[in-house]
């Protein structure tokens, strides 16, 4: 997870780029790809916006690959597909929080970014974003943008709109169910986890709230089944890798995503919005 918090990366380089490079609309019939001359995203030449929340993109990823983050997105805000977003308080949150999505080709990328303080954004690299994960059994790399995408509605939405229930703090129920998941409350990585911990993520860099951001895809993903083939390439971090798992082992956070008031999402995206 890379959650662009400070969003004071480098005003000090002073980097620039124009957009008048000719822009394509993709062949998305749901999104148009469009220019922009947003303040602070200058080093980006287009950007598609769902549901109002932009998606901005550097001049080397790939129209396919944009389209299909934000084919994402609005899968995960509207998993029933009916034009409608599931559940306006989170998409409120996330609009008072001005959310938004970069993609960028190189890592480089995000070092040359002066962005406003007022907002909150989360990266998804082009390389990392895998169409072709959906369509070939789930197998091979990993469609990243399934936990990027996700990582912003939860952190600016969900845990925007529900603080006690789904707040990345100390005392929300989220973290309660994590500290459980957890085999204790750790707001430091431990050298060690305990033997029934089922959650041991073990990133220095990931503070508390970082930790149950990351929960929190892990427990949704691996509900809606994105996680079944991956067991071997996870367990050293999450070890319920199927819904029946997460059912049988994690009653708390189960019982969070599948409450109807809160709408979490009940299939899979793929990439192929209202298709």
């Amino acid at each position: 997870m890379r959650l662009i918090l400070s969003l004071l990366l480098s005003a000090l380089f002073g980097f620039t780029s124009c957009i008048k490079d000719e822009i394509s609309p993709g062949n998305d019939s749901n999104f148009t790809i469009v220019p922009h001359n947003d303040e602070g995203f200058n080093g980006f030449n287009r950007k598609v916006v769902i549901f109002g929340i932009p998606i901005y993109a550097k001049k080397k990823v790939d129209d396919s690959r944009l389209l299909h983050a934000a084919n994402i997105l609005a899968q995960y805000l509207d998993n029933n597909e009916d034009g409608v977003v599931d559940n306006q308080l989170v998409l409120d949150a996330m609009l008072s929080e001005n959310a938004f999505m970069v993609m960028w080709k190189n890592q480089a990328d995000l070092i040359f970014m002066s962005l406003p303080d007022n907002m909150v954004g989360q990266d998804l690299g082009n390389d990392e974003t895998i169409i072709e994960w959906h369509s070939n059994g789930q197998m091979g790399q990993f469609d990243a943008s399934l936990e990027e995408v996700l990582h912003i509605i939860t952190h600016t939405g969900y845990a925007v709109a529900y603080p006690d229930i789904f707040g990345e703090e100390e005392g929300s129920s989220l973290c309660e169910a994590m500290d459980i998941a957890r085999g204790g409350k750790f707001f430091d990585v431990p050298n060690e986890y305990p033997d029934n911990a089922w959650y041991h993520y073990n990133d220095q860099t990931c503070d508390y709230g970082c930790m149950a951001t990351e929960y929190i895809y892990w427990a949704l993903t691996s509900m809606l089944g994105a996680q079944e083939n991956r067991s071997n390439e996870i367990n050293h971090e999450w070890e319920l890798h199927s819904a029946a798992l997460l059912e049988s082992t994690d009653h708390a956070i189960f019982e969070l995503l599948t409450a109807e008031e809160y709408a979490f999402p009940t299939v899979l995206p793929d990439g192929e919005y209202m298709d």
